[in-house]
C-alpha cells in the first residue's frame, strides 16, 4: 500500500532540479545540429557584394549541391570555441560580446561596492510605494524604443542586475524584471521601424526603401507593446497579491537573498550620502553615453566595454575605495557574469556547426521551393513560419536578413505581395522567436543573470507567444489582402 502522506518534496522544485541547465541545452543543440549535417544535403548559393546591404548576399537562382561536410566529434567540441571568434559566419562574433559582459560585470561590482544601488532602490521604493506597477509600462516602452530604433539586444544585459532588485523589492519577482527588459526590447525589435540591423539591412537586401511598410510595423510595435505591457502587469499584480502564483515561487527566498542581500535588516537606511549621489549620477550617465554611442556614433562592444571599464575606475576613485578594494570588486563583479559570457560562445557554436556543415543554404533553398505558386494570403503566412524556423538557427537579425531576403523577397513578386511585407514577416518572426530562442545569447544571458531557469521562462511566456503569433498573423494577412 502506498503512503500518501506529504514527504516534504515539491513537484515544481523536483522538475526544476531535473531540467538541464542552459549550458547543457545549448550543447545538446550543437550535437543535434551536427547530426543534421549527416542527414541534410550540403549546398550553397553564390554570393556577391551588395553596396546597399554593405556585405555579401546570396544570389537567387544560384543554389547548387556540393560535397557534404558532416560535423563529427571533434567539430562538436570545437564549436563552442569557434563560436567566440569564427570570422566566416553570418552572425556577429561572440568574443566581443563575452568581453563586454565581463567588463559590465566588473562595473556593476564596483558600483554595488559603494552601496549606492542598494540605498537608491530603498529610497525609490519608499517614494513609489503603492504605485510601483506603473514602472512596468514605462520601462517596457523605453526598452521598446531602443529595440525599434537601433535593435537594442546585447546592450540590455547591463540592465538586469539593476532592475530585478527593484522589482523584487516592490513585491514582484525576478521573472517580472526579466520580462520588462527581454520582452520590452524584444517587442521593439519585432516591430522595428528604423532599426538598421533589421529593417534597413533587410530592405536593402530586398531592393526596396526601408520606409516601405513602416505603417504596418508601427501597428505591430504599438499593438504588440500594449499586449505585452498588459500581460506583464497582470502577472506582476497576481504575484504581488499571491506570491505562490509566481512561476519561480520556490526560488523566491533565494532570489531575495541574492538580489536584496541584507536590505530587510537595513530597511530604515534610505538616505543617500553625497558620494553615493555622485555615483548614481555617474551610473546613469554611463548608460546614457552607451545609448548615445550605439544609436548615433556606431559604437559596438569594444567601445562599450571601454566605457564601463573607465566608469568603474572613475567611480572607484571618487568613492575612495583604494586599489585593493577597487580591483577586488571589479574582479568579483566580472566573476558573477562569467557564466553569461560562456553561454554566448555556446549559443554561437550552434550557428558555426550549421554553417561549417553547409546546411544553412540548403534549408533556405527548401524554403524557396515551398513558396512557389501560393496565393498571397498563404504566401505571406508561410513566409512568416519559414522565417520563424530559420530564426532558431540564425538568431542574428542582420545575419538572417542577409541570408534570406535576397532569395525570399523576389518571390513576393510572383505571389502578388509587396516585398515590404516579406521584410515585415521576417523581422516579426525573428523578433518573436528571439523572446525564447535558446540559440540567442541575449535570452540565455538575461535568464542566467536573473537566475530564472529556461523551463520556468517558457511556463511564463508561452501564452503571450500565442497571443502575439495570432496578432502578427492577422496583421500581415490583412496587409496582404489590401
Amino acid at each position: 500500500m502506498s503512503d500518501d502522506t506529504d514527504t516534504g518534496t515539491d513537484p515544481e522544485q523536483d522538475l526544476a532540479s531535473r531540467f538541464p541547465t542552459a549550458y547543457t541545452i545549448l550543447f545538446l543543440l550543437i550535437i543535434l545540429v551536427a547530426a543534421l549535417t549527416w542527414i541534410i544535403p550540403a549546398g550553397t548559393y553564390d554570393r556577391a557584394m551588395s553596396e546597399s546591404a554593405g556585405r555579401e548576399i546570396a544570389v537567387a537562382g544560384t543554389y547548387k549541391t556540393v560535397e557534404s561536410n558532416p560535423q563529427g566529434f571533434v567539430e562538436v567540441f570545437l564549436a563552442p570555441i569557434a563560436g567566440f571568434y569564427d570570422p566566416d559566419s553570418y552572425a556577429a562574433n561572440a568574443i566581443d560580446v563575452a568581453l563586454f559582459v565581463l567588463f559590465l560585470g566588473g562595473f556593476l561590482g564596483v558600483v554595488n561596492a559603494t552601496g549606492a544601488i542598494d540605498t537608491g532602490i530603498r529610497n525609490a521604493m519608499h517614494k513609489l510605494e503603492g504605485r510601483e506597477i506603473w514602472m512596468i509600462p514605462v520601462m517596457m516602452t523605453l526598452f521598446a524604443i531602443g529595440g525599434t530604433t537601433y535593435g537594442m539586444a546585447e546592450e540590455t544585459l547591463a540592465f538586469y542586475a539593476i532592475l530585478i532588485p527593484v522589482m523584487i523589492a516592490a513585491g514582484y519577482d525576478a521573472v517580472t524584471g526579466v520580462a520588462i527588459i527581454l520582452i520590452g526590447a524584444g517587442i521593439g525589435v519585432l516591430g522595428s521601424t528604423i532599426n538598421p540591423f533589421a529593417t534597413v539591412i533587410a530592405s536593402n537586401a530586398a531592393g526596396i526603401p526601408f520606409t516601405d511598410g513602416i505603417t504596418l510595423r508601427l501597428v505591430l510595435l504599438l499593438g504588440g507593446l500594449a499586449i505585452c505591457a498588459v500581460y506583464v502587469m497582470r502577472y506582476a499584480q497576481r504575484v504581488k497579491a499571491d506570491p505562490s502564483r509566481s512561476v519561480v515561487a520556490r526560488q523566491a527566498a533565494a532570489h531575495r537573498t541574492l538580489f536584496l542581500e541584507n536590505r530587510e535588516e537595513e530597511g530604515e537606511n534610505i538616505t543617500l550620502n553625497t558620494t553615493q549621489k555622485i555615483v548614481l549620477v555617474l551610473f546613469a550617465l554611463t548608460f546614457a553615453v552607451m545609448i548615445w554611442g550605439v544609436s548615433s556614433q556606431g559604437w559596438w562592444m569594444a567601445r562599450m566595454g571601454a566605457l564601463f571599464f573607465g566608469s568603474a575606475l572613475l567611480i572607484g576613485i571618487i568613492s575612495r575605495m583604494g586599489e585593493k578594494k577597487l580591483t577586488g570588486s571589479f574582479v568579483d563583479g566580472a566573476r558573477d557574469l562569467l557564466g553569461v559570457a560562456l553561454v554566448v560562445g555556446l549559443a554561437r557554436g550552434i550557428v558555426v556547426i550549421m554553417e561549417q556543415g553547409l546546411i544553412a543554404d540548403t534549408i533556405l533553398h527548401s524554403a524557396e521551393q515551398s513558396l512557389g505558386g501560393l496565393s498571397d494570403l498563404a504566401f505571406i503566412n508561410l513566409m512568416f513560419w519559414i522565417e520563424v524556423g530559420m530564426s532558431f538557427f540564425v538568431p542574428s537579425s542582420s545575419g538572417l536578413a542577409v541570408l534570406s531576403m535576397p532569395i525570399l523577397a523576389p518571390l513576393a513578386d510572383f505571389a502578388g505581395v509587396g516585398r515590404e511585407l516579406v521584410v515585415t514577416a521576417y523581422q516579426s518572426a525573428n523578433g518573436l522567436v528571439n523572446l525564447i530562442n535558446p540559440t540567442f545569447a541575449v535570452v540565455i544571458g538575461g535568464l542566467t543573470i536573473g537566475r530564472v531557469s529556461y523551463d520556468r521562462w517558457i511556463v511564463f511566456i508561452w501564452p503571450l507567444l500565442l497571443i502575439l503569433t495570432v496578432f502578427i498573423s492577422v496583421a500581415v494577412s490583412i496587409a496582404a489582402l489590401f
